[in-house]
């Protein structure tokens, strides 16, 4: 598995104040969940193009949807 920024399909992820993570499991973890949302999101564009969706429409609403998730951890701080 791709670690801290080894692989262009990752991304060297960084805590709040900038610092890569630094530990192995959690930037794995991270990396194959990104993995797993961008297969869902590719499987979604498909079908929806293959049901006669406009592509720009599916990828705004893509974007709506990644634009809404909530931070529950935000209000904790």
């Amino acid at each position: 598995m791709a670690q801290r920024g080894d692989d262009d399909r990752f991304p060297t992820w960084r805590q709040p104040d900038g610092k890569p993570v630094s530990c192995d499991e959690k930037v794995k973890v991270l990396n194959e969940n990104l993995e797993e949302i961008g297969q869902m999101a590719q499987d979604a564009l498909e079908d929806a193009i293959l049901m006669g969706c406009d592509e720009a429409q599916v990828r705004e609403v893509l974007r709506r949807l990644v634009d809404a998730l909530d931070n529950p951890y935000r209000k904790a701080r």
